[in-house]
């Protein structure tokens, strides 16, 4: 089972992914957290989200390497992937192209693992000035549909209601 949790930043997203993630989960889920600590403000939406999954997740911390995570865990159990937007950020903060970015997707896409991604929609705004933020919201896109297209489930959040859409 592969499913997919897309919205706007602070849409309620997570946790929807999260309540759905626990009632299809037959054992303790894992929660690969993808944050990279850049400041002291995404320090503190951290421990917001840390508070809000409690102890209900096994909690792995791990900003690029999600395959070779993904492949350590047992098949039986879901994996909770938070957040896919901040992965592609960390990828590109450290210089992989969009073609290392989607192979990573797509080799995740493969494995027989159960997986909840969640992802930001960042297409509802303006084209933006900045070279490298355009170059992120396109590759965001792109990534968000390659993931709906292969994931069983998606659902669009909006104002804490996840409405499925497939």
């Amino acid at each position: 089972m592969k499913a997919l949790f897309i919205g706007g930043i602070k849409s309620g997203k997570s946790k929807n992914a999260e309540s759905f993630t626990l009632l299809h989960s037959e054992v303790k889920p894992s929660y690969l957290a993808t944050n990279e600590f850049f400041d002291d403000e995404m320090r503190e939406r951290v421990n917001r989200h840390k508070e809000q999954r409690e102890n209900n997740f096994k909690t792995i911390e791990e900003p690029l390497n999600l395959l070779k995570i993904i492949q350590m865990q047992e098949r039986s159990e879901i994996i909770l992937i938070e957040c896919i937007s901040m992965w592609i950020n960390n990828m590109l903060y450290h210089e992989f192209s969009e073609k290392d970015i989607t192979s990573e997707i797509e080799s995740l896409l493969l494995l027989d693992n159960n997986m909840v991604f969640v992802i930001n929609d960042v297409s509802c705004s303006v084209v933006s000035e900045n070279k490298l933020v355009r170059k992120f919201v396109d590759i965001n896109g792109r990534i968000s549909q390659l993931l709906a297209s292969q994931c069983d489930e998606v659902y669009n959040t909006i104002a804490g209601i996840s409405v499925k859409i497939k």
